[in-house]
């Protein structure tokens, strides 16, 4: 699988918590093009976020598994 640095650096700075200065170090970059890196990556999942509606949704759901959950709880009950 091919990594683009964008998503290697945004990997890096937010699930290995490394600082810009260190992953800009690593990868022999400047601070700054990593700064700007992950700005313009944070930007694209703005961007596909607000056209897909992904992390609404999964709410959505998840509302909707908890209300499944307590209906079902309910009905154990009664049978009990």
């Amino acid at each position: 699988m091919i990594i683009t640095k964008q998503k290697e650096y945004f990997i890096d700075y937010y699930f290995n918590n490394l600082t810009l200065q260190e992953i800009a170090d690593n990868n022999k970059v400047s601070r700054n093009a990593v700064h700007k890196n992950i700005k313009d990556i944070l930007q694209k999942l703005d961007y596909y976020e607000e056209k897909l509606n992904l992390y609404s949704n999964k709410k959505k759901i998840e509302d909707l598994i908890k209300d499944i959950d307590i209906d079902i709880k309910r009905k154990i009950e009664e049978l009990i």
